[in-house]
């Protein structure tokens, strides 16, 4: 239950990470979305584009980290006092933590998107 609790709250500050990340993309990018849209593209397909951006780079990361706590934790003994405890990164831990970060990317990366999606275009042109 410990282990939940922990693993939910540092989700929580990896959603808020990656909507800082994503709302910054977007601000960084205005000129760039704007002249998307200003090609034809609709609202939908920059948004899609977007929330793909962080999806994309929250598997690359979410790969990284599972191969580190594979490779660092898999078969170690560790020792609390007088227990002995055997971790393990089981296949099922993996799609789990998987699972979680593409959670986190997709409610990170949505917002952002949809704020880029309603950025006049205009706007977006004259901001920069």
């Amino acid at each position: 239950a410990i282990t939940y609790a922990v693993g939910g709250i540092m989700a929580l500050g990896a959603l808020f990470g990656a909507l800082n990340i994503m709302y910054s993309a977007v601000a960084a990018r205005g000129q760039e979305i704007a002249t998307l849209r200003a090609l034809g593209f609709g609202a939908l397909p920059v948004a899609t584009s977007l929330v793909a951006e962080s999806v994309f780079l929250a598997l690359i990361g979410a790969l990284i980290g599972c191969a580190a706590a594979w490779l660092l934790f898999d078969g170690v003994q560790k020792a609390y006092y007088s227990d002995v405890f055997n971790l393990a990164v089981t296949p099922g831990l993996i799609v789990l933590g998987l699972g979680w970060a593409l959670v986190v990317a997709l409610l990170g990366g949505l917002p952002p998107s949809i704020r880029a999606a309603r950025l006049s275009v205009v706007d977006a042109l004259r901001a920069t």
